[in-house]
């Protein structure tokens, strides 16, 4: 049987992602998401029964966007981590309201989630790191690279000069894996060798 000359194509999980991804995240809600498909409300809600599996489906996609395809090595981990996040700069960035969701408390797609923490996890542990640095350092990596876009994509006015990622990244890598720190003094009295 032929559909009927212009039937809009079938649903799929793959539509609903895209349209997302083109409309941004900025306030979409599930009614301006089925007109842009050009579908029911109804049949959307029989694929992605509400916003919280629609950015389940976007964060699936995101993930397998950034992080890179090759193992990081003893001696390419801290390289292999600035792919990362320069992925996650340009892909969180192209859609609008997807890093300030990400930078907020929210339920993560545990799937997702889970893979980008392992990955990285594992970059830090290549490195030579014991698993609660390595851990610790993953939180820090996540927290800082989502919180600066999240910075860079809301309306926060930063000056006359716009933050430059790339220093801002350096500095931040320089600074990983995470150590036992130093213990500073209050009184401004010379740090000390140790844990807090």
């Amino acid at each position: 049987m032929v559909a009927k000359a212009g039937r809009p194509a079938r649903l799929n999980r793959e539509l609903i992602v895209a349209a997302a991804l083109e409309t941004g995240l900025d306030g979409l809600t599930m009614r301006e998401l089925a007109t842009r498909l050009d579908v029911s409300h109804s049949a959307l809600y029989r694929w992605v029964g509400n916003q919280d599996e629609l950015f389940d489906l976007v964060s699936e996609v995101m993930t397998a966007r950034i992080i890179p395809t090759d193992e990081p090595t003893p001696d390419t981990w801290r390289f292999w981590l600035a792919r990362l996040a320069w992925s996650m700069h340009d892909e969180f960035l192209a859609v609008p309201g997807y890093a300030t969701r990400i930078a907020t408390p929210h339920r993560h797609n545990p799937d997702s989630f889970n893979l980008l923490r392992t990955r990285v996890i594992g970059a830090f542990t290549i490195a030579g790191v014991a698993p609660e640095l390595a851990d610790q350092s993953w939180h820090i990596f996540a927290i800082g690279v989502t919180t600066y876009l999240a910075q860079l994509q809301s309306s926060h006015d930063h000056g006359p000069t716009q933050p430059r990622f790339d220093l801002y990244l350096d500095a931040l890598l320089r600074g990983l894996p995470a150590q036992i720190p130093v213990t500073y003094q209050r009184s401004g009295t010379t740090p000390s060798e140790g844990g807090l």
